[in-house]
């Protein structure tokens, strides 16, 4: 069972940037890792311009969980990203834009997410992750 979630990047202007993520998005998992290795602008946006993923932090590959034995592990932990199977045609795997966070929210209640998170480094000092449940 997947707990999916958007993971997004606020921009200037106020609008958003995003991607889907789909298992495991609930804060103790998902949010705990955005916190700890995702901390920068700059990582954000790495993390991001990959697009649409399954999982955050994973080291199977796509190869590796359509084989019928046990999975194979096969790289270190890294996002496991959809345009890797191939889906690189596919528009809905690329980041969205949305013109703020209201609009985002709509699109993930009807996409099935139950999380979003944030990213905001609008305070030099303090750049942070938030998150709210979606219902």
């Amino acid at each position: 069972m997947a707990t999916r979630a958007r993971i997004g990047l606020e921009l200037k202007d106020g609008s958003v940037l995003s991607v889907y993520h789909h298992y495991d998005g609930y804060p103790e998992w998902l949010g705990r890792i955005l916190e700890t290795h995702y901390n920068t602008r700059e990582l954000v946006e790495e993390l991001i311009d990959g697009g649409d993923m399954s999982s955050l932090k994973t080291n199977t590959t796509w190869e590796s969980t359509f084989k019928e034995d046990a999975y194979t592990n096969t790289r270190e932990e890294q996002p496991l990203y959809y345009y890797e199977r191939g889906d690189i045609d596919d528009d809905s795997v690329y980041p969205k834009h949305f013109k703020n966070h209201q609009q985002m929210y709509k699109y993930a209640k009807n996409c099935g997410c139950e999380f979003l998170y944030t990213f905001d480094d609008s305070e030099v000092d303090q750049p942070k992750w938030s998150y709210c449940g979606v219902n």
